[in-house]
C-alpha cells in the first residue's frame, strides 16, 4: 500500500479549501517519514514561518507515530489545514474502534519512548481526541499558531 493524497476533506473546518491538505497512510512505521515530508513540503508551499514548520512538522511526527504503536489501524489519515487567519489544525484518523482513551505514560529517565503527548501538549496551542467522523476511530488534533 503507498500513501497518496485525498481530497481536501471538511474535517478540518478549513476557510479556504487550498489551504488543507491531506494524505492517507499505511499504517507502517515508513509512513512517519513520508507524513513529517508530506506536511513540511505544503506547509513550505504556503510559505509558513520556520518555526511553524518545525513545530507542525514535529507533532505530525508524534501524532502518527502513536496512531502506528498503540492502534490496531491498516491505514491512517492525516490531515492539516489553516483553520482561521494563521491558526494550523492538525489531525491524526485511526481506526481503533476500541473506544478506550489515549494512554497517558509518565515515562523514566532512561526511558526511550512515551513522551510524544508530552511533546504536543508542550508545542500545541490546544490539543485533544475526538471520535473521528471520517474512520470512526480516533481524530486526534492539535493547533498551532506562529
Amino acid at each position: 500500500m503507498s500513501p497518496h493524497t485525498t481530497s481536501p476533506l471538511d474535517l478540518l473546518d478549513v476557510v479556504d479549501p487550498d489551504q488543507a491538505h491531506w494524505i492517507e497512510l499505511p499504517s507502517h512505521r515508513s509512513s512517519v517519514r513520508v507524513a513529517r515530508r508530506s506536511m513540511r513540503e505544503r506547509l513550505s508551499a504556503w510559505g509558513m514561518p520556520g518555526e511553524l514548520c518545525e513545530d507542525a512538522v514535529l507533532l505530525v511526527s508524534e501524532l502518527v507515530t502513536n496512531a502506528i504503536r498503540h492502534t490496531f489501524s491498516v491505514r491512517i489519515m492525516c490531515g492539516m489545514g489553516m483553520i482561521t487567519d494563521g491558526c494550523l489544525r492538525l489531525e491524526v484518523h485511526d481506526h481503533d474502534y476500541a473506544r478506550r482513551g489515549l494512554l497517558r505514560r509518565e515515562p523514566g529517565p532512561d526511558d526511550e519512548g512515551g513522551r510524544g503527548l508530552l511533546l504536543v501538549e508542550e508545542l500545541a496551542d490546544s490539543w485533544g481526541v475526538d471520535r473521528s467522523r471520517l474512520t470512526s476511530g480516533h481524530a486526534v488534533w492539535a493547533t498551532l499558531t506562529p
